[in-house]
Formats: structure tokens, C-alpha cells, sequence
């Protein structure tokens, strides 16, 4: 038996206005998803628990089988995961973006989707003239970068994410609780940094956003989590560009893929992704397809931008697995977005995700497209969500 898990990331949406009432999913032409769901099951599925901010990290880690209340990390530790990092028990790791401010309120928090070489040299600067001695800032990629804190037991606070307080005073979402006024004085130092920045003088010669404040949040520390083979008897292969949802592939044992253009929302080809991860299959037993393209669009208000990205993904990735597949012997096929990525706010959302599974033993039920609304009228609703990769690994 080969399984595929295709996790179209942020696909889910609410009804938008310029597509007819309907929701990007649903406004789609997804004959290819369509199938799955007309000769499948189609369902929900409740990808953030409560009290969890909705995210890649959190979302794939549920369909992937694992309870976060009991498992999650962290975002900042899953992204030291990807990076390879060396990490001691008691250090801190933080995410940390790199963000436009305007009036004291979150106005970009991607600092106009700055670039990895300047985002780059930012975070050396940051390094040299911000960070203490148990301090160090890790470069990544565009705007997404790291902390890490070591000598910091006793910070214990609270740090929002930046995705959902877009227009909101920040002075409201600072960091909380013991060892928050270590953590203010980095932003505060990094702001004063950042001001006159000879990169930002550029940017904004350019008219693009420059980065004027650093923004830290996802804090964990590092911790184990059994692996995806010792928990499902099944080896497993991920491909994904999103950094926590390649660290949590590795902390887990996945086979992490490097296959390019899986990322950018505009026009990209994933052709290769595809090819990849059929490849994949005559060395493993599931293959894991994580495509962030949705989540972009969705975040930048685009909704025909948001239709034309999962369209890609039917055309291009469900489509030719699906041919490859039902040339074997005994396989399956789940899809399901890890969470709501709503056009309207920009903002990650926490209301189920649908689902759709076809293949050998499932029996079709709905002869319905899939989309949102089609899924919830099924009355199948997999709460908690880390019991539906169960579910289709047995049914």
C-alpha cells in the first residue's frame, strides 16, 4: 500500500464576494480533487486545537497524527529543526520577523517581503550591535529569521504572532510574563538599530517597506517526539519550503526533500515536486506534499490569485499523482488544507479544514465536488484532528 498526503497549506477560506459567494475552494475548477471526493470520503477535520495559534507548524503536525497539546515544541524550535541547529536543553529559540511598524501598529509583517540578502545582512548587524552575550540571532530566509537565548530558564513569557495584528497598536501584543523585559529590550535595540539602517534608506527610496522593527515570538524549547515510523509502522517523505513544517518533518524522521519552486505564488511550476515525490514512493511508504501557495495569496487579499494557486495544485500536483497511483496495485490519497487562510483579513483562521480520501477499501459516499460547504454536509467530523491520519491509514 503507497499513501499520498497532499496539504494544500491555508486553502480553506469563507465565502468572498467577488467570487459569487463562493470560497476560493469551491470557485476553483478541481476536477482532479473533485474525484477524490466524489469516489472517496469527503469530511472535516479540526487542524488547530484550542488555545493554539493557527499556523503550518500546528496544522500539519495534527494531520500528520500527533496531538500538539502534547507534542508541539514551538514554532521557533521546528525552524532551528530545519537549519540543522545546535541547540542545548535549556536554550530558548524564538522566531524572529523582521517588520514594518508605522504609528506604532503592525503595518507589514513580512517587511515588505524583504530579501534574504538584505534580510541577511540585518541580522548580522543585529548580532554585532543588539544581541547580549547569551544571545545570537540566526539568518534565515526574507523576513523569517531566529533567536536563540541561552542562559534563559527563567523566561517564561507570552509572544504573539504577527500574522494576526496587521493595523493593531503593538504596544498591546509586546512580550508578557517572567523574562519579558529581556525580551522588550532586544526590540526596543534593535528598533533603534533599524531606524536609519542604510538598507532601509534604500527600501524606502524604492518605495518598498523597509524593516524597521524585529518582531519575536514562537518560543519553545527543544523537546522529543516519537517518530512518524514508530508511531505508524510507516516510513515517510516530506516535501515543504514552509521551515516548520521541514523542521517538524525532521524531528519526526521524515526523509525532508529539497525541490525547488514550491513556494512562490506567482506562476510557479511544480511539476518537479511531483515528480519527486512519485519518485518517492518506490523507496517509502508516504509521501508528504506541503504547497504554500494558497496561504500566500490569501494573505496578500488576493482571491483570484488564491483560486489560480489550488487550481495549480490540482492540474499540477493531484492530477499526475492521482495517474500514478491507480497504476499500483494498492494506494490511497488524502487532501486536506492545514488551516483557514481567509482573503478578506489576511489573517490565519482556526475553523475545520475539509478533507477528501479516495483509493483501495474506500468507498465512495457524496457524489459532491469538493469544497467547504460539501464537507461539512457529510456529517463526518474528525475532532481531534490527529486521529484522522488514522483513520485513513486503516479504513
Amino acid at each position: 500500500m503507497k499513501y499520498v498526503v497532499i496539504i494544500p497549506h491555508g486553502a480553506t477560506d469563507l465565502p468572498v464576494a467577488e467570487l459569487d459567494g463562493q470560497t476560493p475552494l469551491a470557485a476553483a475548477a478541481t476536477p482532479n480533487m473533485d474525484w477524490v471526493a466524489q469516489n472517496g470520503r469527503q469530511g472535516t477535520v479540526a487542524t488547530v486545537p484550542a488555545g493554539f495559534a493557527p499556523g503550518s507548524d500546528v496544522g500539519t503536525m495534527t494531520l500528520l497524527g500527533y496531538s500538539v497539546e502534547s507534542c508541539y515544541p514551538g514554532r521557533g524550535p521546528l525552524e532551528a529543526a530545519a537549519f540543522g541547529l545546535d541547540i542545548a536543553a535549556n536554550d530558548l529559540i524564538l522566531r524572529c520577523n523582521l517588520v514594518t511598524l508605522v504609528d506604532g501598529r503592525m503595518y507589514d509583517w513580512t517587511a515588505g517581503d524583504i530579501r534574504t540578502a538584505e534580510g541577511g545582512r540585518l541580522i548580522d548587524d543585529l548580532n554585532a550591535g543588539v544581541a547580549g552575550p547569551n544571545e545570537r540571532f540566526v539568518a534565515g530566509v526574507a523576513y523569517r529569521h531566529l533567536l536563540i537565548m541561552s542562559d534563559a530558564a527563567d523566561v517564561r513569557c507570552e509572544c504573539r504572532s504577527p500574522g494576526g495584528l496587521s493595523g493593531d497598536p503593538i504596544q498591546r501584543h509586546r512580550p508578557r510574563g517572567p523574562g519579558s523585559d529581556r525580551l522588550c529590550g532586544l526590540l526596543d535595540r534593535a528598533h533603534a538599530l533599524l531606524a536609519d539602517h542604510e538598507i532601509n534608506q534604500v527600501r524606502r527610496d524604492l518605495d518598498e517597506n523597509p524593516a524597521t522593527d524585529i518582531w519575536l515570538w514562537g518560543a519553545g524549547r527543544q523537546r522529543s517526539i516519537r517518530s512518524f515510523e514508530e508511531r505508524h509502522g510507516l516510513r515517510g517523505w516530506l516535501l515543504a519550503s514552509a521551515l516548520g513544517v521541514r523542521g517538524l518533518g525532521r524531528l519526526i524522521g521524515l526523509t525532508v526533500a529539497d525541490v525547488p519552486d514550491v513556494g512562490s505564488v506567482d506562476g510557479p511550476d511544480h511539476r518537479a515536486a511531483t515528480l519527486a515525490a512519485t519518485e518517492s514512493l518506490e523507496q517509502t511508504d508516504v509521501a508528504v506534499v506541503h504547497i504554500e501557495t494558497p496561504d500566500q495569496a490569501g494573505h496578500a487579499g488576493d482571491a483570484s490569485a488564491k483560486v489560480a494557486a489550488i487550481e495549480r495544485i490540482d492540474a499540477q500536483i493531484v492530477g499526475p499523482m492521482l495517474d500514478d497511483l491507480r497504476r499500483r496495485h494498492a494506494w490511497k490519497v488524502l487532501i486536506a488544507p492545514d488551516h483557514a487562510t481567509h482573503v478578506a483579513d489576511r489573517s490565519h483562521e482556526s475553523e475545520a479544514s475539509p478533507f477528501c480520501m479516495a483509493g483501495t477499501g474506500v468507498e465512495a459516499v457524496v457524489q459532491v465536488p469538493f469544497s467547504e460547504t460539501s464537507a461539512r454536509q457529510t456529517g463526518l467530523d474528525i475532532d481531534p484532528g490527529h486521529e484522522l491520519i488514522e483513520y485513513f491509514f486503516k479504513r
